[in-house]
């Protein structure tokens, strides 16, 4: 007989057994141990459709996974079928409803059930409690607590955690030392490790100290115990303390868990502390967590805020499945380092392994888009992708897109962002005021702050921080002066931030005295603060200030990589070098050096102090390089008049594998014209364009103009800048002018002075360069009539003075200067110099004179220049042969600059002169700008 080739199971018949009530008991635990609750919502489901009523068994299960899935509506369907049976007056039923609409944060509900109960056992009374804790009613809590006393039940362990946390929100000192001496009677610490915790979590609201001395109270002290304390000393930022307690944890034989490891390693990282944070990182491995993903997300952070970004990189590889929130982890490290081409390769590689970006993806790389060449692009795709996901109305990516059009300069886009929010928050409106403050539409950022004001919408102070950002110069002093009168008058509370963007405020519109009483009138000045203050003097050319609040800074509070950049831009301004390489003596100690920001400005510091060797010599001592750093070495070649050296860095950089920036091009076009290239300074320009795709800025076009006008080719210059596809900025058409004076261009220098004249109105440098060409041309009536018209506009030209330091003193000196206490000496000792290089061929240049007079009066008008004055002044002070460095504000004349180099000849020492635009090295009368300045 042959088998059937298909059995139909179907059409055969079979018994339906019905499942007794124990077995649906038995399903619904087995879901409630797995923690499924939504199997248990279908099981119940399933019983409903047969009609089988639940128990007292599995009905306080089945409220449990409605209120911990928020499942209100099945909840209160569950109520209304129970109120028709008996079972509504069960203690347990009760009690889960109670807990069903606490964490559904039905309060009123669940009290109305709670009243109701008909008994009301100790687990009843703390399923309210604990609800109204998690419903943020704490002082309900604390009088149901009284209640259930008064009632005749006494409080468990659980409601004294609850009772704690509740007094912690309340932040009643007193009551929770009562709870606690409460706990010490009845045995809670010692019986149960929760009380001990919450009692831990409890005194760290107020002290870290009363915290430990209850924790080293307890003769129980196990893993969740140390776990608390740890974490506590993390959370208020005692990252030593929390390090010192997990290392005594380990010495006490525990075996710590996933918690303490990842606290240990943010403390460590938070610290400062690599070397522990690497023997966390072993620890974790023998414990074997080092594939857990938020073990492996700390290490990435911590290993990143150290800078080992390669160490970052292998933890990211080691895990085959990664989630969203390694990858932005990955993305942060990168970030942080300035490594922006692996920013752009990570996110194509995230993008190809499927993984789709988040929310914090977008907030982390929209930053990044600022700093590439193509961010307005880039920043528009992503803007495009987050509408296509359904993400633009979430409010960190709206706010996020608003800083960088903001940052990009591109105010329409931003403003169709804002335009298109429903309701925007606060930070929506500052993130829009700031956008366009920091564009200078300050009309726009002032009306907007006011229609913030006529819906209703409250300023804060992060507000007033952005509309404060549109009075940068003095025009807008009484603007800044209304606003600071409006948050006085509305009570806003001036924190840290808004102290220090007042400050700025009235530091940029030239209202240094009420800045300084300001400044000096809070109390609660941080870091932040104090930089900013020392950044606002650098920036108003009071370095001697900025230097003097440094030292007042140190003896408080602990500086940074920034203060320490702010304080070396004080040296670099005046030229201090025995200032500056006392900041890097402290640098060093202080382990700021290793930051390569800090490392770039002692490169321009000792640049711009004549000091080329420490330059060098910490440029090659970089472990690691960025194009900053190449770009502050070549603009030092090219300010000290080595060109070709500064031409070979280019070629070096290249050869390195980093690609020049606009920045990079300014400096070497600037090297090439300081040094005379002309064709090599023409080819880099080319390249710019060519090779390395950059748009030329008003910047380089000036600096072409300068190569040319340098070197002699005035009328390639002149049809230069008049072919320009933009309009050409104020120093272009000074290297013009300059050029005039030089090869004698009076046909076209008045052309050009009125080119400058409508950009900088005001500047009466011009006038005066102009003014200095018709004196060489000896065209005195000219040369009157700029002087009248200087008087009728009171236009001031600002005073050329030079000046020099000598054992930490800086002295300075003006024209004709009477004042300084050695004054006979210095012109005794410039007689002597003057008659000793006359013998071997000096001749002073009369035509340096501006000034239609004797020549006998032409002749002590140069004899008392500035900067002649504090050579003569530098040989008498500075002994032992040591080079003397000369700073001058203004541009060195030509008969200065022939009376240095004689000088440097006579006296066999260097003298360094640091004019407005370069530096000029007199070795054996011979300056190392070889007369091409």
């Amino acid at each position: 007989m042959e088998a059937p080739i298909c059995l139909n199971l179907k059409n055969l018949p079979y018994s339906r057994k019905k499942r007794a009530t124990h077995d649906w008991d038995s399903i619904v635990k087995h879901h409630a141990k797995l923690k499924n609750d939504n199997a248990i919502l279908t099981t119940y489901t399933h019983m409903e459709s047969l009609h089988i009523l639940p128990n007292t068994v599995t009905l306080p299960l089945i409220l449990k996974a409605c209120g911990n899935l928020h499942s209100i509506e099945l909840g209160k369907k569950i109520h209304n079928d129970v109120m028709n049976t008996g079972l509504i007056n069960d203690v347990r039923v009760g009690t889960s409803l109670v807990d069903f609409y606490c964490k559904c944060g039905r309060l009123e509900e669940a009290r109305y059930v709670f009243d109701a109960m008909r008994e009301r056992d100790v687990v009843a009374w703390n399923a309210m409690i604990s609800g109204c804790v998690e419903c943020m009613e704490f002082e309900e809590a604390v009088f149901l607590v009284m209640e259930m006393q008064r009632d005749g039940l006494r409080p468990n362990a659980r409601t004294m955690v609850s009772l704690l946390m509740a007094t912690a929100e309340l932040v009643d000192l007193g009551l929770g030392k009562e709870i606690h001496g409460y706990c010490l009677r009845n045995g809670f610490l010692e019986l149960n490790a929760h009380v001990g915790t919450s009692l831990i979590g409890f005194y760290l609201k107020f002290d870290v100290r009363m915290a430990y001395d209850v924790f080293e109270s307890m003769n129980l002290r196990n893993i969740v115990r140390w776990n608390a304390m740890i974490n506590g000393y993390f959370d208020k930022g005692y990252y030593f303390e929390a390090l010192d307690l997990f290392v005594k944890m380990l010495m006490n034989g525990l075996r710590c868990d996933l918690v303490t490891i990842l606290v240990a390693i943010q403390a460590c990282a938070e610290y400062g502390c690599l070397k522990l944070g690497m023997q966390v990182h072993q620890l974790a491995m023998k414990c074997d967590f080092n594939r857990d993903l938020y073990i492996v997300n700390a290490l990435m952070n911590m290993y990143s805020q150290f800078g080992c970004i390669e160490f970052a990189h292998v933890l990211f590889r080691s895990i085959s499945t990664r989630d969203v929130a390694l990858w932005n982890s990955m993305l942060s490290a990168y970030i942080e380092s300035g490594a922006t081409d692996e920013v752009v390769a990570l996110l194509r590689t995230m993008r190809l392994e499927g993984i789709r970006p988040d929310e914090r993806t977008i907030v982390i790389i929209l930053p990044v888009c600022v700093d590439l060449a193509n961010g307005l692009r880039n920043g528009r795709s992503l803007h495009a992708y987050v509408v296509k996901c359904g993400l633009q109305n979430n409010v960190c990516i709206r706010n996020a897109f608003l800083n960088l059009f903001g940052e990009l300069n591109c105010v329409e886009d931003a403003s169709k962002i804002f335009a298109e929010t429903k309701i925007p928050d606060v930070l929506s409106w500052n993130m829009m005021i700031l956008a366009l403050a920091r564009n200078e539409l300050r009309g726009r950022a002032w009306d907007l702050f006011m229609k913030m004001s006529e819906l209703h919408v409250i300023p804060n102070s992060h507000t007033i921080v952005s509309i404060l950002a549109a009075c940068n110069d003095k025009s807008f002093l009484e603007l800044g002066r209304s606003i600071h009168g409006y948050v006085i008058k509305h009570g806003i509370e001036i924190d840290p931030p808004l102290h220090t963007a007042l400050t700025e405020m009235y530091m940029n519109c030239s209202d240094e005295a009420t800045a300084e009483v300001l400044f000096e009138s809070f109390s609660n000045r941080n870091l932040i603060s104090w930089n900013a203050m020392i950044a606002s003097y650098v920036k108003n050319n009071e370095a001697e200030k900025a230097l003097f609040l440094f030292h007042r800074l140190i003896l408080n509070i602990e500086p940074n990589a920034v203060t320490i950049i702010n304080a070396l831009s004080s040296c670099t301004s005046l030229a201090n070098l025995p200032e500056g390489k006392c900041l890097h003596a402290y640098a060093t100690r202080k382990s700021l050096v290793s930051d390569l920001a800090v490392a770039n400005t002692f490169i321009s510091m000792y640049t711009r102090c004549g000091c080329m060797n420490y330059a060098e010599t910490i440029f090659k001592a970089l472990p690691k390089r960025n194009v900053v750093s190449w770009n502050a070495m070549i603009a030092c070649y090219g300010i000290h008049g080595r060109g070709y050296d500064a031409v070979l860095a280019f070629s070096k950089m290249l050869d390195e594998g980093f690609i020049p920036d606009k920045i990079t091009f300014i400096s070497a076009l600037s090297s090439c014209s300081h040094s005379g290239f002309i064709e090599k300074g023409l080819q880099l320009y080319q390249s710019m364009i060519r090779d390395y795709k950059i748009t030329p800025e008003p910047v380089h076009y000036a600096c072409v103009v300068d190569l040319l006008a340098r070197g002699g080719r005035f009328e390639q210059a002149w049809d230069f800048i008049n072919s320009m596809p933009i309009a050409p900025i104020s120093s272009a058409w000074r290297s013009l002018l300059g050029a005039c004076r030089v090869y004698s261009e009076t046909k076209h220098a008045h052309t050009i002075f009125e080119k400058l004249i409508e950009l900088e109105p005001t500047n009466a440098g011009n006038y005066v360069l102009l003014s200095n060409i018709y004196a060489a041309a000896c065209q005195w009536s000219e040369v009157e009539k700029l002087r009248k018209l200087l008087r009728e506009k009171d236009f001031r030209k600002p005073p050329g003075k030079s000046w020099v330091s000598v054992r930490n003193k800086i002295h300075y000196f003006t024209a004709g200067d009477k004042l300084h206490p050695q004054c006979d000496k210095i012109y005794r000792k410039l007689e002597t110099l003057l008659s000793s290089i006359k013998e071997r061929g000096y001749v002073p240049d009369l035509r340096w004179v501006l000034h239609d007079e004797e020549d006998e009066e032409k002749f002590e008008r140069l004899l008392s220049h500035s900067e002649k004055l504090a050579i003569a002044f530098g040989l008498i002070s500075i002994r032992g042969g040591a080079p003397i460095l000369i700073t001058k504000n203004l541009r060195i004349c030509g008969d200065c600059h022939e009376f240095s180099k004689h000088v440097s000849k006579l006296v066999g020492r260097e003298i360094i002169l640091r004019d407005g635009n370069r530096f000029h090295h007199f070795i054996d009368g011979v300056c190392s700008c070889k007369d091409f300045w």
